[in-house]
């Protein structure tokens, strides 16, 4: 029986492929502040950073962020087969694995997520619009993860903060998040 990859080894994997790529947790977190901040005027983007940084924690973020990246870099130095070459080389408007892959992580923080994602999808803002316009390189997937860690920050901190604004405690707070999440 093969022996499982540890956890802190995939959390690792998946934050140096990030950072690899040019996606730092600041750049997720200036996302999330410009979806949230109009909604909580006390915001700081040290909330948006841990919310960020708590979303790649998750194994089922990290998996699909080391899945996405290595099919951009195959896709980058032309080592999948055609048609699927073109198809992730030119990001194909009607390809849609991508976001499928990316939504798919999406779940697990609930409706709020869900939605902002598609914003985000068609929006394309921050670090996500820079990946989008980088023509040498291939971001196919990763525009639609970084989206996806974006969205799940941003619902992860509306109901944090719902639930700060009910003075519930943080040990309640956090046992709610634990319960309600997926992956």
């Amino acid at each position: 029986m093969k022996k499982p990859v540890a956890s802190d080894v995939v959390e690792k994997a998946a934050r140096d492929a990030l950072k690899e790529r040019g996606v730092t947790i600041e750049s997720i977190a200036d996302i999330v502040y410009e979806m949230q901040a109009k909604y909580a005027p006390n915001l700081t983007m040290d909330d948006c950073y841990e919310s960020a940084d708590a979303v790649l924690g998750k194994r089922e973020i990290q998996h699909a962020i080391l899945v996405g990246i290595e099919l951009d870099k195959l896709a980058e130095n032309n080592q999948l087969s055609e048609p699927l070459q073109t198809l992730v080389d030119t990001d194909e408007g009607l390809f849609g694995v991508d976001e499928t892959i990316a939504l798919g992580s999406v779940f697990g923080f609930g409706s709020i997520a869900v939605t902002t994602f598609g914003y985000l999808d068609k929006e394309k803002s921050g670090v996500i619009k820079e990946l989008d316009g980088k023509e040498k390189e291939v971001h196919t997937f990763l525009d639609d993860l970084v989206a996806s860690v974006a969205s799940n920050a941003s619902a992860r901190l509306a109901h944090r903060m719902r639930d700060r604004d009910e003075s519930q405690s943080n040990d309640k707070i956090k046992k709610r998040e634990d319960e309600e999440l997926i992956g």
